[in-house]
C-alpha cells in the first residue's frame, strides 16, 4: 500500500510485513465534535479496517488532549472544574463515535495520565539544552533544531522576519514554542522547573513514543495540524530520540460549509450528534469518503442527499441478495472478482476512497441489473453477497439487522397483502401497504414475486 505522505509530499509504501502501528491526533474536549472531526477520524478507521481485513495486526493509538487553555477557560465560564469538562466531552465523543461506527481504538491516553512521562521528556530536552526555563515556563529552542519547518515547507528566517512580537519576552526566539506552561490556575502539577502544566505539542510527542515506539509507521491527523502542532512534535521527538520520529504523515482535508471553514463566530458547525440524528451514520461515512482524503471536502444538504439515493441503491441490492431463490442466473464472477480488485487497488494506491466507492457502487448496479432481468441465482448470490458484506466491513457501512420477529411479522403483512389483493379488496391491501410504510418496509415487485426491504429511518428524508 502506498499513502501519500506529508513530509516527503511523495507517495511512499507502507512497510505490512510487521505490525502496523498508527498515532492518531485525538480532539481537545472542550466541546461537542464535529463533522470536520468525522471525516479525519473516519478515513482513518476505514484504513485501519482495510488492513485488518487483509489480515494486518495494528496497534491504533489515539489521544484526548484533556488539558488545555480552551477547557480552563470553559470550565471558569462554567464555575466547575477542567476534569468535570474533559469527562463529559470524552463521554459524548465515544457516544458519537461508536454512533458513527468507528472502531475504538487500541487505547486513548490522555494527557493528563501521562504528566510523568511528559516531565521525563522535557527534562531529557533541557540535559541536551535544546529546551530552557524562563520567566513563564520551559521552551522549545527552535534555532537548535536545523531542520525545522520541513513539514510543513516553512523557512525559518521567513518565519522570524514574519513573527509577531510575544506576550513573553524572555523567549530566546519568537519562534521558540512552550513545553511547559507555569501557572496556578487549576490543573496544575509539580515539575522541577515550577507548578504548571504542558503545552499541547509535548503531550503527542511523549505519549506516541511510550506506546509505538521511536519510530512508528503512520502518524495523523487533519490538515490544520501541519503548522505548528505536527511541525513542533518533529522538533521535540527527533531532538529527544535523535532518529527520524513517524516514517508516514498523513493528513486529511479539511470539511468547509459553503466553502467557508466551519467556525462558532459563522454559526456553522456541524456537531456529529445533529448530523446523526438526522442523516444516521452510513450517509455520513459516505460522504466523509467521497472525495480524496488529502483534499477538502464542502458540507451541503444536496451532497447529502446524493449519498442517501446511493444508499437506498445498497440496500435495494442487499434485500435482492437475501431473497434470492432463482435457479437461473447470469454468469458474472469474473466481473465480480473484477469489481473486488479495482476496490482493492483503490485503497492500496494513495487510499483513493473515491474511487474505492465508485467500486462499491458498481457491484451495486450489477446485482440490481442482474435482479431486475431476473437473472439472480440464489447461489450466485451468495457469491456476490460475500463481497458486498466484505467492502461494507471495510467501508464500515451497516445494513441494520432484522430480527426474526419483525421478519416474521413483515412476511405475514405481505401474505395477508397478497390474499386482499387476490380478493380484490384493494382498501384492505392498501392499508398493509401504509402499515408496512410505517415501518420503513418497501416492496419490490418482480414478474414472479414481490420482495420486501428495510429501509433505514433517515429523519431529514421526512
Amino acid at each position: 500500500m502506498k499513502l501519500q505522505d506529508t513530509l516527503s509530499n511523495s507517495e511512499q509504501e507502507l512497510d505490512v510485513s510487521k505490525k502496523v502501528r498508527i498515532y492518531l491526533c485525538g480532539i481537545t474536549v472542550n466541546d461537542e465534535s464535529h463533522i470536520g472531526h468525522a471525516r479525519t477520524i473516519i478515513v482513518f478507521d476505514v484504513l485501519r479496517k482495510y488492513l485488518e481485513e487483509k489480515g494486518i495486526e495494528i496497534e491504533f493509538i489515539q489521544n484526548f488532549t484533556d488539558v488545555d487553555d480552551k477547557i480552563i477557560n470553559r470550565a471558569q465560564t462554567e464555575n466547575t472544574t477542567a476534569e468535570t469538562i474533559s469527562t463529559r466531552y470524552i463521554e459524548n465523543y465515544f457516544r458519537d463515535f461508536d454512533g458513527l461506527n468507528v472502531k475504538r481504538a487500541t487505547n486513548y491516553p490522555k494527557a493528563t495520565e501521562h504528566i510523568d512521562d511528559i516531565i521525563k521528556f522535557i527534562e531529557k530536552l533541557i540535559e541536551k539544552q535544546i529546551a530552557y526555563t524562563s520567566k513563564n515556563g520551559v521552551y522549545f529552542s527552535v534555532s537548535k533544531f536545523p531542520e525545522y519547518g520541513k513539514l510543513s515547507k516553512k523557512k525559518i528566517d521567513e518565519l522570524q522576519s514574519g513573527a509577531r512580537i510575544e506576550v513573553d519576552e524572555t523567549k530566546n526566539d519568537p519562534l521558540d514554542f512552550a513545553v511547559w506552561k507555569f501557572s496556578d490556575i487549576e490543573p496544575t502539577w509539580d515539575s522541577p522547573w515550577g507548578k504548571g502544566r504542558p503545552g499541547w505539542h509535548i503531550e503527542c510527542s511523549a505519549m506516541s513514543i511510550k506506546y509505538l515506539g521511536e519510530n512508528f509507521d503512520i502518524h495523523g491527523g487533519g490538515r490544520d495540524l501541519i503548522f505548528p502542532h505536527h511541525e513542533n512534535e518533529i522538533a521535540q521527538s527527533e531532538s529527544y530520540t535523535g532518529s527520524q520520529f513517524a516514517k508516514i504523515w498523513t493528513h486529511v482535508g479539511m470539511v468547509t460549509i459553503n466553502g467557508e471553514k466551519m467556525s462558532k463566530s459563522l454559526g456553522n458547525v456541524k456537531s456529529i450528534k445533529h448530523v446523526l440524528e438526522n442523516w444516521g451514520p452510513n450517509i455520513i461515512r459516505l460522504f466523509c469518503l467521497s472525495g480524496h482524503y488529502s483534499k477538502p471536502i464542502d458540507y451541503s444538504e444536496e451532497l447529502l442527499k446524493e449519498n442517501l439515493t446511493k444508499w437506498r441503491q445498497a440496500e435495494i441490492c442487499y434485500y435482492e441478495l437475501i431473497h434470492a431463490n432463482s435457479e437461473n442466473h447470469e454468469e458474472t464472477n469474473s466481473i465480480i472478482k473484477k469489481i473486488g480488485i479495482e476496490f482493492d487497488n483503490a485503497l492500496e494506491a494513495d487510499f483513493n476512497t473515491h474511487l474505492v466507492l465508485s467500486a462499491f457502487f458498481q457491484l451495486v448496479r450489477e446485482c440490481n441489473r442482474l435482479a431486475a432481468d431476473e437473472k439472480l441465482g440464489k447461489e450466485h448470490a451468495k457469491i456476490i453477497k460475500a463481497e458486498l458484506d466484505r467492502m461494507l466491513e471495510v467501508l464500515g457501512l451497516n445494513i441494520p439487522e432484522i430480527t426474526e420477529n419483525e421478519r416474521h411479522e413483515i412476511n405475514n403483512l405481505i401474505k395477508n397483502r397478497e390474499k386482499f389483493r387476490k380478493e380484490k379488496q384493494f382498501e384492505e391491501a392498501d392499508k398493509i401497504r401504509d402499515k408496512l410504510n410505517e415501518m420503513n418496509v418497501e416492496l419490490i415487485d418482480h414478474k414472479e414475486n414481490t420482495i420486501w426491504m428495510k429501509k433505514e429511518n433517515i429523519k431529514a428524508e421526512k
